[in-house]
């Protein structure tokens, strides 16, 4: 397996972002510009796992409204508060699953997640288990309509390390 660096996006990266997403996603793929959309609401939010001859990896996320997310057909207009931060996107190609590379983009975007309290996202059905390691509760009562068959709206508090003359503790 090649090293691997977890980077913000650069316009260049749009062609294997797209592709990776439509080779995942199929009938719910956003496409390219609905793509494009997202990241520019949040740009440093947004990043690529770069095997350095290809993307291996990437994740999209950006504020939006506590139980609301984007609609899959439409792009983004408005940016929205720092509050909540959604989760929109999380894909690794599949020659690189099972290597932890997903965990370390959500880690990545939390500790990007600067004024957010809050993470979301809309587990597409089968990858729920993924998201409850990494502290996501569903809350089932947020409809997730475009989404596909069991898909469930997610959150999860942010929580921070603070540094203190008594040691490293957590706080929210």
């Amino acid at each position: 397996m090649p090293s691997m660096r977890i980077r913000h996006l650069v316009a260049e990266d749009w062609a294997a972002i797209a592709a990776l997403e439509a080779a995942t996603y199929g009938a719910l793929s956003e496409g390219r510009t609905v793509l494009q959309s997202r990241a520019v609401a949040s740009p440093e939010t947004c990043f690529v796992l770069d095997a350095g001859e290809r993307i291996a990896g990437y994740v999209l996320s950006l504020p939006y409204p506590d139980h609301r997310f984007p609609d899959l057909s439409e792009p983004e207009f408005t940016v929205h508060g720092r509050a909540n931060l959604h989760l929109h996107d999380l894909v690794i190609a599949p020659a690189s699953r099972g290597h932890g590379f997903g965990a370390l983009l959500v880690d990545r975007v939390i500790e990007a997640a600067v004024g957010a309290e809050r993470v979301s996202l809309v587990a597409l059905e089968g990858t729920g288990a993924f998201w409850t390691a990494r502290g996501f509760r569903a809350l089932p009562a947020v409809a997730t309509p475009g989404y596909g068959p069991g898909a469930v709206y997610m959150s999860r508090p942010i929580t921070r390390r603070v540094e203190s003359a008594g040691g490293t503790r957590r706080s929210q």
